[in-house]
């Protein structure tokens, strides 16, 4: 099969397109013939050597999430036949035409969503889902602030905040993300270009404070959130593309009985996987197939152009999910 290979840790050059031997499954798995899969933020910094894939995933070959038809059943496997449409996360390896995935991590495709936006889909969604509702416990007329809101991170997590009756507002670093997640049902959004600037821009918002921040971005962003959050606020960090570390003014915290989580989906177990999966086709896969949520694409690129997906991310520029199809 051809698949998209790390050949070293590097720029986007370091990229090729090889054919490999293709994935065996195992007795509780499937075999997923992919037709299109995210870019994340995790196959660039696995890229550049920063982010090694999990145990029992492919080293070099990229790619959390897909969307694709069941092309193989394990032997143990119960409630899927070949042909099936299917989508979910992965460890890795989903850069390439045919992946391996436990079966209990997959969910189903709604009838009416296409591959592109399919593929655009897993991460986002269950990322989202899981920090907001499952973790933080967001409730109907909360307030929750989304940084880095015009990420597929972002925006699904503004479609989530709705449909659950909560109120989403977010920040970005350009003007023109603000304006286009609106239709998605950002209550209010700003752009911020230095951290010290989010108290007093967002502090109308949300006079008492946020109840949830949902932090995508990490650095000089966490403790600059803490300051704009509600007693007993929930702040989610998912993150890091602004820094790995940062100070804290602990009063702040404790004062108001804050709780900090930090949460990661790659990393967890092949239960936790299906459990957060799980989660996310109860809830949301009804408003995909009522149109109610929607996947926003970017951009969608062949896998033989894998080295230019990963330069429009990292421009920054996209709004949503770059897309890659085998």
């Amino acid at each position: 099969m051809r698949a998209v290979v790390i050949t070293r840790p590097g720029g986007p050059e370091v990229l090729e397109i090889r054919d490999v031997d293709p994935p065996q499954p195992g007795a509780e798995d499937l075999l997923v013939r992919v037709h299109a899969s995210g870019l994340n933020r995790a196959d660039i910094h696995q890229r550049k050597g920063g982010y090694p894939a999990p145990p029992g995933s492919p080293a070099d070959i990229p790619g959390l999430e897909y969307a694709g038809e069941v092309a193989g059943v394990g032997r143990q496997v119960r409630g899927f036949s070949i042909g099936d449409r299917v989508f979910g996360i992965a460890g890795g390896g989903a850069h390439a035409e045919l992946l391996s995935v436990p079966a209990r991590t997959a969910a189903r495709v709604p009838s009416s969503v296409s591959w592109e936006d399919a593929g655009a889909i897993p991460e986002a969604f269950i990322t989202a889902h899981d920090a907001l509702v499952t973790q933080a416990h967001l409730s109907r007329n909360e307030r929750v602030l989304i940084h880095a809101v015009g990420s597929g991170v972002g925006l699904a997590a503004v479609q989530v905040a709705r449909a659950i009756g909560a109120i989403p507002y977010g920040t970005s670093r350009t003007p023109d993300k603000i304006e286009r997640a609106t239709p998605f049902g950002l209550e209010r959004g700003a752009a911020i270009g230095d951290p010290s600037e989010l108290a007093p821009v967002t502090h109308e918002w949300a006079p008492n404070g946020f109840d949830v921040v949902l932090d995508l971005v990490g650095g000089a962003y966490t403790p600059a959130s803490i300051a704009t959050m509600a007693t007993r606020g929930r702040l989610m960090l998912v993150g890091l593309v602004a820094g790995a570390t940062a100070t804290f003014d602990l009063r702040r915290i404790l004062s108001r009985r804050l709780t900090v989580i930090g949460t990661v989906l790659r990393a967890r177990s092949v239960d936790e996987k299906a459990a957060t999966t799980n989660a996310f086709a109860r809830d949301l896969l009804q408003g995909f197939e009522s149109g109610a949520l929607r996947a926003v694409v970017d951009r969608v690129f062949p896998l033989t152009a894998i080295a230019d997906a990963h330069r429009r991310m990292e421009s920054n520029e996209s709004f949503g999910k770059v897309v890659v199809l085998p």
